[in-house]
């Protein structure tokens, strides 16, 4: 993994950088409190073990003291704020600042936490409106080369990965080094020769660290592209439940579904139990070198010789205490690594731009007046080997119908697409009253068209909501009057909650041809003076085809429509028919032309109705 991508995260993590900071304040008073409160501890134990006026005498030796160590300072200090004049009215003292100290410090404790949560929310939030919202940037082209589960897996759990990782993992990088050099710093004070021992844990430590840390950015890697996996065979079957029920194949989707899980579920099981691994070896190292101190120092206490019995009190409960954020670091780059896999990821995706963008000068104000004209264009897909379309020149007037028909891949619906900028002409260019599409605007070109496809797209929202997609603020009695022309308003009056009625994901409560019907009426009240048809009635039934084609016929009145027919009884009376082989306009004419021509739409047509 390359450094930019580390330096991206702080990034991310630094715009939020006044939370941080208060964390950061609050981290470090619970560091020094927390320093305190151990020094304290070991302070009360000694109190209760010791004789009350032994203190006294040695409180008096170390005031008298022309010399002291930093150690005989800290505890000469301790002892004025403790010491009084009886040993039970001492203890009450050393009781309340303990109280005082470990309230202090969990104050501080709460903050910094609380501060982390605002950090992690926020950047979780932000990021995934980044990426979603870089969704609606990118290109047709992208999605269809990309897993809809995958991106959704992308959006939520890579990026809740980067949440601990950015906020949490980062903010402990900082705060449990100083917390591991505060509690060194005491150890050394007390004792520079038992320190040395002890901090023989921390380089031993990081090398356990930094070995399984390696293995585990590998194995969350390919844990992100599991669950990516599983997430999308989840999408998969819930949009094609149909199907899969249709050819009782329940079995098989959950066979393929738990061979991934199992999968999953191994990765995720390495990948713990050598994040598991780490505090066990840390702490057992930490607790090797403890008993080998309780051994050395235990001995100069036993002997009178060294250390003294408070002295070695207090160093092994601040050395055990520094065990805590040694072990805590262990998890933190464990963490650091899992977060920093998923943010390969989602980078990846932010990374990815458009290939088709705005000019920095393209006209946002524009009018459909008077053609749209096809010269000499040709596509080609990107990892396509030939060209889909070539050599493409014609003309739509305005007002005019012009159908597109041809075999299957013939490249009909790929021609469609160029008109919206769905995809680019590979060559050629097509114009709009003399203009460029390309010099225009994308999201003014596409306000003038409306577009109802085979494959009709509704949203788990009510009729009136989707009929009126997108305008928030629209009359009912427009609603209700695309959809009287679309032949809808009978079966929605029907509905038990008519206009108000949900009609669940993709409209699956409703028929193919009701489905249609709301389709044309969302394109009746959008009111585009261009309308592209793609097949929009071939997948219907007879009744069904009636009615829809009805609604069409109203749609398409004072418009310039492009219809792609499957059915030709359906475009007999359209102004130009242009007949599609091989990605190349082969026959041109109206309907009775093209007949008498005796060619491919002739063969078309007899295979229809013969």
């Amino acid at each position: 993994m390359n450094n930019s991508v580390y330096k991206r995260l702080i990034k991310l993590v630094f715009n939020y950088w006044p939370h941080l900071v208060l964390s950061t304040a609050a981290a470090f008073f619970y560091v020094a409190l927390n320093g305190i409160s151990v020094w304290l501890t070991a302070s009360l134990i000694n109190n209760i073990l010791s004789d009350f006026n032994k203190l006294i005498l040695e409180q008096n030796n170390l005031s008298s003291a022309p010399i002291l160590t930093l150690n005989e300072k800290i505890k000469y200090f301790t002892n004025e704020l403790i010491l009084r004049d009886t040993a039970k009215e001492t203890l009450k003292m050393l009781c309340y600042s303990i109280l005082i100290i470990f309230v202090l410090k969990n104050v501080f404790l709460y903050l910094k936490n609380v501060s982390l949560i605002v950090v992690q929310y926020r950047l979780i939030t932000e990021l995934r409106n980044k990426l979603y919202i870089h969704f609606h940037s990118l290109s047709l082209s992208f999605f269809n080369k990309q897993k809809s589960g995958e991106l959704t897996s992308i959006i939520v759990n890579d990026v809740a990965n980067m949440r601990q990782a950015l906020t949490v993992g980062f903010q402990r990088m900082f705060v449990e080094p100083i917390n591991i050099i505060a509690f060194t710093s005491l150890l050394f004070i007390i004792s520079w020769q038992l320190a040395l021992i002890a901090v023989i844990i921390i380089p031993l430590a990081g090398f356990v660290i930094i070995k399984i840390s390696r293995s585990i950015r590998r194995k969350s890697r390919r844990t992100a592209v599991k669950i990516a996996g599983i997430t999308n065979i989840i999408t998969e079957t819930l949009a094609s439940i149909r199907v899969v029920k249709a050819f009782a194949m329940e079995d098989y989707e959950v066979r393929r579904f738990t061979k991934e899980t199992e999968n999953y579920y191994n990765l995720m099981f390495r990948r713990s139990r050598l994040r598991s691994i780490a505090p066990p070896i840390t702490e057992s190292l930490g607790v090797f070198i403890g008993v080998l101190l309780l051994w050395i120092g235990g001995s100069e206490v036993l002997t009178d010789k060294g250390i003294t019995s408070e002295d070695f009190i207090r160093f092994i409960l601040i050395m055990f205490s520094a065990l805590q954020p040694i072990r805590s670091l262990s998890n933190v780059f464990a963490e650091i690594q899992v977060g920093a896999a998923s943010a390969e990821r989602v980078f990846n995706i932010l990374d990815t731009k458009p290939s088709i963008l705005d000019k920095d000068n393209a006209i946002k104000d524009i009018t459909f007046n008077d053609s749209i004209v096809f010269d000499k264009v040709a596509f080609q897909y990107e990892d396509g080997e030939s060209k889909v379309l070539k050599n493409i020149d014609f003309t739509i007037n305005k007002g005019s119908v012009v159908a597109l028909v041809g075999a299957s891949g013939s490249g009909k619906s790929t021609l469609a697409d160029l008109i919206p900028r769905f995809f680019e002409p590979t060559e050629g260019s097509i114009k709009l009253d003399k203009i460029d599409i390309k010099d225009v605007r994308i999201k003014s070109l596409r306000k003038l068209m409306g577009i109802v496809t085979q494959e009709t797209i509704l949203f788990n929202d009510t009729i009136s909501g989707n009929i009126a997609y997108g305008q928030t603020e629209i009359d009912p009695r427009k609603i209700h009057s695309a959809a009287e022309a679309a032949n809808a308003n009978e079966f929605i009056d029907s509905l038990p909650e008519g206009y108000n009625t949900v009609i669940g994901e993709k409209g699956v409560r409703l028929s193919g041809g009701q489905r249609q019907r709301l389709a044309i009426a969302r394109a009746l009240l959008k009111d585009p003076p261009i309308l592209i048809l793609d097949e929009a009635t071939s997948s219907l039934d007879t009744e069904s085809e009636k009615y829809v084609q009805e609604a069409i016929d109203n749609l398409m009145k004072d418009r310039t429509v492009l219809v792609i027919a499957h059915r030709l009884s359906t475009i007999v009376n359209a102004d130009k028919i242009i007949v599609l082989d091989n990605g190349e306009i082969v026959e041109s004419g109206t309907h009775a032309e093209l007949l008498d021509k005796n060619g491919i739409y002739k063969k078309l047509y007899d295979i229809q109705f013969n």
